[in-house]
């Protein structure tokens, strides 16, 4: 069964702030069960991106089945992801629908 949230980290090798959060998103990955991570170069896999814009880096996707919860800029903090996570993984699926479906961003 493949896991039920995805979290992926679109940053840049180039990028000095990416390369020293992708220690702490790497041992995150490693430490959370039920959740699909990946870090996803921009600029060497531009293809997976299609139309989406990253201005600022870390920028987080995180996804519950076909339901955004969150895709923006976050700071270079890896608690901030965790706590984030905590909560969105403390929801029920259907909690996690209504709130993706909450603003039309998501």
């Amino acid at each position: 069964m493949p896991p039920e949230f995805k979290v992926i980290c679109l940053c840049a090798e180039w990028c000095g702030t990416c390369r020293e959060y992708r220690v702490a998103f790497d041992a995150l990955a490693g430490a959370v069960r039920g959740a699909q991570f990946r870090w996803l170069d921009i600029e060497n896999e531009a293809e997976a991106l299609g139309d989406l814009d990253v201005e600022n880096f870390p920028t987080l996707f995180i996804a519950r089945g076909g339901s955004v919860l969150f895709y923006g800029t976050m700071l270079p903090h890896i608690s901030h992801l965790e706590r984030l996570l905590e909560t969105y993984m403390g929801q029920t699926p259907e909690e996690s629908r209504a709130y993706a479906l909450s603003v039309p961003e998501r």
